[in-house]
C-alpha cells in the first residue's frame, strides 16, 4: 500500500538524499505525533520548526500563514509610553466630534462616513503621539496615506489642535462658500492640510511604495537625505481587493524598503458586507505579503482574550480561530453571550469545557470590544516593531469592529458604511461610554454639540506637546518658498529652429534628443527624473543607459551581456533612470512622487514620463487625476502617438483618444505639436510656466501631455515672423500661406484655411500642394498645437464676458481676417479639432481616425478613416463647393481621380 505522505520518486530524484536513514527517523517522529497526538499536534510542531528555521537563517520555503493570534505576545509588548489615560480622552473627543460633524452634515444631504474611523482611531492617534513625524524637525518628516473615509477623525483632530474651527466642521463637505473642508483627503481643496489623495481606492497603496522607493531615489543620488523619513499607509482590508494595491508589494520587498509601513485596518467589512465572507481575509493579506517578503505583523485581538488563550491548553481556540470565516465573527458581535457559547465554543469538547469557565460578560467583552486595533498598547507595540525591522517593508494587519463606539446600530452592521448619522439618544449613549463632560441640555432643538474641553486644557496641552515633539502638526502641507530653477541655455532649444535639413526625425527622437541636451544642464540636469515602462529602446532612449545610469538601489551586480557596446545596459545605485519593467500604473506613481518633490521634500524635480500613447490616459487617467489633485509637475509625453502612425500594430495600439481624456483634467495641458521647434518651445514654456518664474495669477500646479509621433519626417525651420512663439504656446499659428509655400494657383482662387495638428499637418501640407497644382484652390496650412488649450483661452473669454469684461478669443484672433472656410484635421477623433469649432467664426469642417485603429500600412490606414491628403482634398472641396466657390462637380471628380 502507498503511504499517502511519502515523497514521491520524481520529486526525490531531484533532491538527493546523503542520510536517507537520519530522514527515515524525521518522517517516523512525525507520523508517530500525528498517530499519538493527532494531526493538530503534529501540524503544531511543523509551524514552530520552520518559523525556528527561518529564524535561524536556515533557507526554507517561507511559512506563508501563521495562527490567528497575535504576532506580538502579550509577554512581550513594550510598555506604552506617556500618558495612556489623557490619550483615551484625547481619541475619545476626536471620536465624538467625527461623529459629530457628519451627523451635522446629514442635515444638509452632504453625506459622510463613521463608521471607518470609528474603527481606526487608536490606529492613528497612536501615530499622531508617538511616531508620525511632523515637517517642523529635520529632514522632511514622514509621508502619510490616510484611508479616505477617515477623514472626518483627521478633521476633528486638527479641531482639537486648534488648526480648524467650528465654522470649518460645519462645512464639512461644503467648499463653494469658502473655509469648507472637503469630503476626503484633497490637496488641491485643503493644500496646507493633505499631501497625498488617497479615496480612489488602490491608489493609496500603490503611491505609498513609489513615494518610499523615491524617497530611497533623493538619498541615493544625494539630491536630499530623507532617510529619516518613514511612509505611511492607512488602508481598508476591502480595498486591498483593488488590482492597484498589491501591483508593488513584489518591489517593495525586493527594493527592501524599510521605511515603509501598511496598516491595514481589517474590521472585516467592505462597503456592502464583508470582506471575506466565507473566508478570512486576515489569513489571506498575510499569506499574500509574507509570499511577496514583506514583514507581517498582526494584531488581532485586546489584552480581554488573554485569559482565554491563557486557557487554551489544548489548542483546540486557535484552530476554531482559524476555521471560523469572517462573516461568522461579524455576527458574534451582534449576538448575545448564549448564541456565543453555542456556537463559537460548543464546536469542540475542550472549547465547551472552557466556555464553563467564562462568564458572560467575559465572552461579550472578547467578542464584541477586544480586538487589538482598538488598544494603544498593541498598537504601539506593533508600530514600534515595524519602524526598529530592517530589510524588508512591514505590514500590520490590525482587526477592529468597524462602528466600534458608535453603539450597536452601528457595530458590525453590514449597511454601516451608507448610515451618515446616529440620533440624539444614540449620541448620548456614545457620550456615557466615552465619558465627555457633554450635558443633555447641550442638544439645542436636537442639534449635536461639538466637544472640545478648552484651548488650554491638559487635553490640548498634551496634544500639542507630543505634536511638538515629533516635528509638528501633522498631516500637514508645506509650500517650501523655493527659488525658481535657472533656465537652461538657450542653444539646447535653438538648435531646433533650422530644421533637420534633409534628414528624417521623428518628434519622438527629437524630444529625446532635446532632454539630452537639458541633462547635461550644469544647474539643472541632475534634477530631470526620465520616467518609462520598459520601452526605452523603442523611443530611442537607449544612449542615455550609459551616461545616465538606470536607477538600482543595489547598483550593477553582473556584467551586463553588452558591456562591450557603447550603448551598454548601465544600473547604479545613483542612476538617475527609472526605468519601472511593463507597469504603467508603477510609473505614474514614480512620476506623481517625482512631480510633488517640491512639496514633499522642498526640491524640485522635472520628471518626464514617456510611454504608449495608447496606454498612458487610457490605463491611467485615475492616476493623471490623482496627479492633479496632488498638485504636481511635469511632463507626461505619449510617443508613437496617433490612430494611424504605428504601422502593423492595430486596434489596441492604435491611439486616437489620448488629448480627449486628458482634455477632461483641468491640470492637464495638452499639446500635440508636428514640428520638433515646436516640442522645443513647448517644454521650454512648461519649464519656466512649471518651475521658474511664474506670471501673476499663473497656476504653477499644472503638468504638460506632449504627444510625440514615430513617423520619420524632414523637420522644417522655424517660419520668420512675430507671434511664432506665442502661437506655439496657445495653440495655433499659420505655418504658411499659399504664396509662402510657392504653390502655383490662379489669382483670386478659392481660398480655405487647413488647421492640422501632430504628425496630420503632413498630410495637410500634401492637400495644400493638391489643392493648387490640380483643383486651382488656395489653401493656408496653420499648425495647431494645442485644440485644447485654445478651448481652454476660449471658455475663460466666455467667463469673462458674464462678469461683463470683454475679451476675444486666442482662436479667434489668430484666425481674423482669414479668407475662406476652415476645414482642420488630426490623428485623433474628430472631437479633438471640434473643441474649438464653436469660436471660429468661419465656416467649420473636420476630418479625423474615429472607430477602432486596424493593422495597416501607415497610407492604407489614413485612406481608411479618410484623413489622408487625397481625402483632405475632397472634403475641401465639398466645403467650398457649399458655398458656390467650386463646382460641385469637382467633388465628384476628385473622388473618382483619388480612388475614393
Amino acid at each position: 500500500m502507498t503511504d499517502p505522505h511519502a515523497i514521491q520518486p520524481s520529486a526525490l530524484d531531484q533532491l538527493p538524499d546523503r542520510d536517507p536513514e537520519e530522514t527515515a527517523e524525521w518522517r517516523a517522529s512525525l507520523d508517530a505525533v500525528a498517530r499519538e497526538a493527532g494531526p493538530h499536534r503534529a501540524a503544531y510542531l511543523m509551524r514552530r520548526t520552520l518559523e525556528r528555521a527561518e529564524a535561524g537563517g536556515i533557507a526554507l520555503p517561507k511559512l506563508l500563514e501563521t495562527d490567528y493570534v497575535n504576532t506580538i505576545p502579550t509577554s512581550a509588548e513594550p510598555g506604552l509610553p506617556g500618558d495612556p489615560a489623557m490619550e483615551a480622552r484625547i481619541t475619545a473627543w476626536n471620536r465624538w466630534n467625527a461623529a459629530a460633524m457628519v451627523s451635522r452634515g446629514a442635515k444638509h444631504g452632504v453625506g459622510g462616513h463613521i463608521a471607518t474611523f470609528a474603527s481606526a482611531a487608536w490606529l492613528y492617534e497612536t501615530g499622531f503621539n508617538h511616531f508620525f513625524k511632523g515637517k517642523e524637525g529635520d529632514g522632511s518628516g514622514d509621508q502619510l496615506y490616510i484611508q479616505g473615509h477617515a477623514s472626518p477623525g483627521i478633521y476633528a483632530r486638527a479641531f482639537l489642535d486648534g488648526r480648524l474651527n467650528e465654522h470649518h466642521l460645519d462645512n464639512f463637505r461644503q467648499e463653494s462658500g469658502g473655509n469648507g473642508l472637503p469630503s476626503y483627503p484633497h490637496p488641491r481643496r485643503l493644500p496646507w492640510l493633505w499631501e497625498f489623495p488617497t479615496v480612489s481606492m488602490g491608489l493609496g497603496p500603490l503611491s505609498a511604495i513609489y513615494q518610499a522607493r523615491f524617497n530611497r531615489y533623493l538619498t541615493n543620488r544625494s539630491i536630499k537625505d530623507v532617510s529619516a523619513s518613514h511612509v505611511w499607509a492607512f488602508l481598508g482590508d476591502g480595498e486591498m481587493d483593488e488590482p492597484e494595491s498589491t501591483a508593488a508589494l513584489a518591489l517593495a520587498a525586493r527594493e527592501e524598503l524599510d521605511n515603509l509601513t501598511f496598516v491595514i485596518n481589517c474590521n472585516l467589512q467592505r462597503l456592502d458586507g464583508p470582506v471575506r465572507a466565507n473566508f478570512k481575509i486576515v489569513q489571506e493579506l498575510e499569506a499574500q505579503f509574507r509570499g511577496a517578503g514583506w514583514n507581517v505583523i498582526k494584531t488581532l485581538w485586546g489584552t480581554a482574550w488573554d485569559e482565554l488563550f491563557q486557557l487554551d491548553t489544548t489548542g483546540a481556540l486557535v484552530r476554531r480561530l482559524r476555521e471560523v470565516p469572517d462573516a461568522q465573527i461579524q455576527t458574534y458581535q451582534t449576538r448575545g453571550a448564549a448564541y456565543i457559547r453555542e456556537d463559537f465554543f460548543g464546536a469542540d469538547p475542550a472549547l465547551a469545557e472552557m466556555a464553563k469557565l467564562l462568564s458572560d460578560d467575559k465572552i461579550l467583552e472578547c467578542f464584541h470590544l477586544s480586538r487589538g486595533g482598538h488598544e494603544a498598547r498593541k498598537v504601539y507595540a506593533a508600530y514600534k516593531a515595524a519602524v526598529e525591522h530592517k530589510g524588508a517593508p512591514t505590514v500590520i494587519l490590525a482587526q477592529t469592529v468597524k462602528g466600534h463606539t458608535l453603539g450597536e446600530g452601528f457595530a458590525s452592521k453590514n449597511a454601516n458604511h451608507q448610515m451618515k448619522k446616529l440620533s440624539v439618544d444614540e449620541f448620548k449613549t456614545m457620550r456615557d461610554l466615552l465619558e465627555l463632560p457633554i450635558k443633555d441640555s447641550d442638544f439645542i432643538d436636537g442639534v449635536v454639540p461639538y466637544g472640545h474641553p478648552g484651548a488650554d486644557s491638559p487635553e490640548v496641552r498634551y496634544l500639542q506637546e507630543r505634536r511638538a515633539a515629533l516635528g509638528g502638526p501633522a498631516p500637514a502641507r508645506r509650500t517650501h518658498a523655493l527659488a525658481p530653477l535657472p533656465t537652461p541655455s538657450e542653444k539646447a532649444f535653438a538648435s531646433f529652429d533650422k530644421g533637420s535639413g534633409s534628414q528624417n526625425v521623428a518628434t519622438t527622437m527629437a524630444f529625446v534628443r532635446l532632454i539630452k541636451d537639458l541633462v547635461r544642464d550644469k544647474e539643472t540636469g541632475k534634477r530631470w527624473v526620465p520616467i518609462v515602462p520598459d520601452e526605452a529602446r523603442t523611443f530611442g532612449m537607449e544612449s542615455l543607459f550609459p551616461s545616465l545610469g538606470i536607477y538600482s538601489p543595489k547598483g550593477q551586480t553582473y556584467e551586463p551581456v553588452d558591456r562591450d557596446q557603447l550603448m551598454y545596459y548601465k544600473e547604479a545605485e545613483n542612476g538617475q533612470i527609472l526605468n519601472e519593467g511593463i507597469t504603467e500604473a508603477g510609473s505614474m506613481a514614480d512620476f506623481i512622487a517625482a512631480s510633488t518633490a517640491y512639496a514633499t521634500h522642498g526640491e524640485a524635480m522635472i520628471p518626464f514620463y514617456i510611454f504608449y500613447s495608447m496606454f498612458g490616459w487610457q490605463r491611467t487617467a485615475d492616476q493623471m487625476w490623482q496627479l492633479g489633485d496632488q498638485l504636481g509637475r511635469g511632463f507626461l509625453v505619449g510617443a508613437t502617438a496617433g490612430r494611424t502612425t504605428l504601422t502593423g500594430e492595430g486596434l489596441q495600439h492604435a491611439d486616437g483618444h489620448s488629448p480627449v481624456i486628458a482634455a477632461t483634467n483641468p491640470a492637464a495641458l495638452t499639446y500635440d505639436p508636428a514640428f520638433a521647434y515646436e516640442v522645443a518651445a513647448i517644454v521650454r514654456e512648461g519649464l519656466r510656466r512649471m518651475y521658474g518664474e511664474a506670471k501673476p495669477g499663473e497656476d504653477q500646479n499644472v503638468f504638460y501631455y506632449l504627444t510625440v509621433y514615430n513617423e520619420p519626417l524632414p523637420q522644417p525651420a522655424k517660419p520668420q515672423g512675430l507671434g511664432i512663439d506665442e502661437g506655439i504656446v496657445k495653440g495655433l499659428y499659420r505655418f504658411n500661406t499659399a504664396e509662402s509655400a510657392g504653390v502655383s494657383a490662379p489669382a483670386n482662387a478659392p481660398r480655405i484655411q487647413l488647421l492640422g495638428s501632430g504628425t496630420a499637418i503632413h498630410w495637410a501640407l500634401q492637400a495644400q500642394q493638391l489643392l493648387a497644382e490640380e483643383w486651382g484652390v488656395a489653401a493656408d496650412v496653420w499648425s495647431a498645437t494645442s485644440w485644447s488649450e485654445l478651448r481652454r483661452d476660449a471658455m475663460d473669454a466666455d467667463a469673462a464676458l458674464l462678469r461683463g469684461e470683454e475679451r476675444v478669443p486666442f482662436v479667434r484672433q489668430a484666425l481674423q481676417g482669414a479668407e475662406g472656410p476652415v476645414l482642420a484635421v488630426s490623428d485623433y477623433m474628430r472631437q479633438v479639432p471640434d473643441q474649438i469649432a464653436q469660436w471660429v467664426e468661419q465656416d467649420w469642417s473636420s476630418l479625423g481616425a474615429d472607430g477602432f485603429g486596424l493593422s495597416d500600412t501607415r497610407e492604407a490606414a489614413r485612406r481608411h478613416f479618410g484623413v489622408d491628403a487625397q481625402s483632405i482634398v475632397v472634403a475641401a472641396l465639398a466645403q467650398l463647393a457649399r458655398r458656390g466657390e467650386v463646382k460641385a462637380t469637382a467633388v465628384k471628380e476628385a473622388r473618382e481621380k483619388y480612388g475614393l
